[in-house]
């Protein structure tokens, strides 16, 4: 029997007398957030082991896995085991409690991290192999050592900062995510002491050393190039703690890492002071309750005792890893070695040719709004566009005011260097800067403080929402008019992001729209909570409803015998809602194509409930962060791109933003350009089975090979 189904058997009949009930709240037709969110991770480790991807892209997607296990400690299972202790009993879409979530995240997430070491092996194998070598300390000869021993005597012993354990000293607090040795010392009476060393983040992680021998070094047999060879900082100071203990044996020591709940709970109705409540929320995350302690298999049980007893964890948060620890240092690794050879192949962003500027003149730009939408698709297309439109603004006499949204924008942020001109020049400029954008408060806060010195109307969010909607506003004399330039994207006003990730700009002076984005800052901004819009679809007020009623109609045309389908294109789906919904669709015969990055809780192919839905999750060269939700309507597509995923916090708990496509050629080339590619991908594609797995689309006899990807920079041009 399929999962759901619940077959009535009374008065006699038999199964084949009666239709099949369908429950579709039954548990097992969901699948757990905590765990899909752990098979993504899954997914881009097998990008770091595909000998497919050049070696140093590789490297970089071990130190995304990393970063984001740490991230999923810092956030996922510090939330499972906040409900743990405060005793709630609510269960997930899929019939856990949190205790049970709780247990089997650390079965599955520690074997991940075991896998991605593996995954390290291998990688530095083969990078050695290409003249890049990430030695051990004992494995350096006489010159190396004295080069890395002259790096600790200069570089790292003026700023190493011991800590001690004993009767008058208390433990040492351990910060998020620092990479630290455990020591085990004997004094010269015989007594054993405990000491901590903080590797500073001011140093670099990677130290070069030089070739053997102390020579200019021999040229790699592949590359041609100069042999580069590394030594961890770690083992540096290890072999040099004598110099840190004078007078003191050294037992043991050995590196640990500790991850803290990096969650910031903001009593914004109490907070008088949002922006000072969040800085001392960004400073109390270095306070946070440990929720996971890494350490090498070779540390004593004496140290693992000390370290759990001292940061009161529990034994099932210590996760034991071979060295090195710390996995999303390989970035560091990435970027430093210049190897084109062992990269992807370089490529330009285009810029649409009715938006080059060929003779400078502002006005070109918004010309060319004017006579169209214009959709950018980045980062096959280049973000310039978008930033020079602020920028025109700022220094455009015409131009009478810029409102804007800002979630993540980067430390080095041309578009607020551009609003800040704007303030100079006397424009009139509103920034709504969303603080609790997680992990990129402080950058936020920065610019916050700089917009305000400005003289920039800077709101800080709304109370209980965090505003995520990607939307900016210029406001223009044209004449004797008042004209409204906006843009709505999918990703944020950020330049470095905008060439790693896949995401849409829409511009466009429709009418409508420009009056909907007016609404918007109003709401944002003022009191103007019952704003209705025209074109635009407003979470937590409308977006939900408008996708549903949009789903709704699929339905209605399968019910009819007109064409009807959806393909979905999102981050992630785990609205619960929504997904009994699609189910819904499903079984009146509504065939969906569901494109989802990350986290899927929606199973596919489940006989009488998901049959004509599909599932795919494509991880490559860039991050796929578009959401691009396309509805057939009986020969009559509507196509909406936006800022929302199909989550419960994006639907309920979000100011987000979904804008339909209204130009028809726009919707065509979403359709057939984006959408149908990613779809055709054979090469980067795993597609989600009945129960919840992933295997990877391969080509079948004769099947040309697609990357989505790949084909996107080559049909845009941008091969350098």
């Amino acid at each position: 029997m399929e999962p759901g189904e619940v077959r009535e058997m009374q008065n006699g009949a038999t199964d084949s007398d009666r239709p099949v009930p369908i429950d579709l709240d039954d548990h097992s037709l969901y699948l757990n957030r905590e765990l899909e969110l752990l098979k993504f991770q899954e997914r881009v480790l097998e990008e770091a082991s595909d000998p497919a991807n050049p070696l140093l892209e590789r490297a970089k997607f071990l130190a995304i896995v990393g970063s984001n296990m740490a991230e999923f400690y810092m956030v996922r299972v510090a939330g499972l085991k906040q409900m743990v202790e405060a005793h709630v009993t609510d269960i997930s879409p899929d019939g856990r409690t949190a205790q049970e979530q709780l247990d089997e995240v650390r079965v599955i997430a520690p074997q991940l991290l075991r896998d991605s070491r593996v995954a390290y092996l291998d990688v530095a194998t083969e990078l050695e192999a290409e003249g890049i070598h990430l030695l051990q300390y004992q494995d350096l000869d006489a010159p190396q050592r004295i080069v890395a021993d002259d790096y600790f005597e200069h570089s790292a012993f003026p700023v190493l900062t011991p800590l001690a354990f004993d009767p008058g000293r208390p433990f040492p607090h351990i910060s998020n995510l620092s990479l630290n040795l455990a020591i085990l010392l004997r004094n010269p009476e015989g007594e054993e002491h405990f000491a901590r060393i903080k590797m500073p983040k001011v140093l670099p992680r990677l130290i070069e050393v030089g070739p053997p021998g102390g020579g200019r070094g021999e040229l790699g047999l592949r590359s041609s190039r100069k042999e580069r060879y590394f030594v961890w900082l770690e083992q540096i100071v290890k072999a040099n703690l004598s110099a840190l203990f004078p007078g003191m044996e050294v037992l043991e020591a050995h590196p640990f890492r500790v991850t803290r709940d990096a969650e910031v709970e903001i009593q914004e109705l109490e907070a008088d002071d949002l922006l000072l409540t969040i800085e001392q929320g960004v400073r109390r995350r270095r306070f946070g309750d440990v929720v996971r302690v890494t350490l090498t298999p070779e540390t004593s049980e004496r140290i693992r005792s000390i370290l759990l007893k001292n940061l009161d964890v529990d034994p099932d948060d210590l996760v034991v890893l071979s060295p090195p620890l710390g996995g999303s240092d390989l970035m560091m690794l990435a970027d430093i070695i210049d190897r084109p050879d062992l990269r992807y192949p370089p490529f330009v962003p285009v810029t649409p040719e009715r938006l080059q500027d060929g003779g400078g003149d502002d006005n070109d730009l918004f010309t060319a709004i004017r006579e169209r939408d214009i959709l950018l698709h980045r980062p096959f297309e280049s973000f310039d566009p978008v930033v020079r439109l602020v920028q025109c603004a700022a220094y455009d006499p015409k131009v009478l005011a810029i409102k804007m949204t800002l979630y993540r924008v980067g430390r080095n942020s041309a578009i607020v260097e551009a609003l800040l001109e704007a303030a100079r020049e006397g424009k009139e400029v509103t920034v709504l800067v969303e603080l609790k954008a997680r992990f990129d408060e402080e950058s936020n806060i920065d610019w916050a403080r700089a917009l305000e010195q400005e003289g920039v109307h800077v709101v800080y969010g709304l109370v209980g929402l965090k505003t995520h909607s990607k939307v900016a506003l210029v406001v223009r004399r044209e004449g004797r008019d008042i004209r409204r330039y906006v843009h709505i994207g999918t990703g944020n006003y950020n330049t470095s992001t905008a060439t790693q990730y896949t995401d849409l700009d829409l511009l466009t002076v429709n009418e409508e729209i420009a009056e909907d984005a007016s609404q918007l800052f109003n709401f944002l901004t003022g009191y103007a909570a019952g704003s209705e819009y025209q074109q635009f679809l407003v979470s937590p007020r409308g977006a939900r409803d408008g996708i549903e009623q949009l789903i709704r109609r699929e339905m209605d045309h399968a019910a009819a015998g007109r064409p009807a389908r959806m393909t979905l294109k999102t981050n992630s789906l785990t609205d619960r809602r929504t997904i009994r919904l699609l189910y819904e669709a499903s079984r009146a015969g509504v065939r969906i194509d569901l494109i989802v990055r990350g986290v899927c809780c929606l199973r596919p192919g489940v006989a009488e409930v998901s049959e004509t839905i599909t599932v795919r999750s494509i991880v490559g060269r860039f991050l796929e962060h578009t959401r691009i939700y396309y509805f057939e309507n009986a020969g009559e597509p509507e196509c909406l791109i936006g800022s929302a995923d199909l989550m419960t916090r994006n639907l309920d708990r979000r100011v987000e933003v979904l804008v339909p496509v209204l130009d028809p050629e726009i919707v065509h080339r979403l359709r057939t350009e984006v959408l149908d590619t990613y779809l055709a991908d054979n090469v980067k594609t795993r597609e989600m089975q009945p129960d919840g797995s992933y295997q990877r689309v391969t080509q079948g006899p004769g099947d040309e090979p697609i990357n989505a990807q790949e084909l996107l920079i080559r049909r845009a041009g941008g091969k350098s």
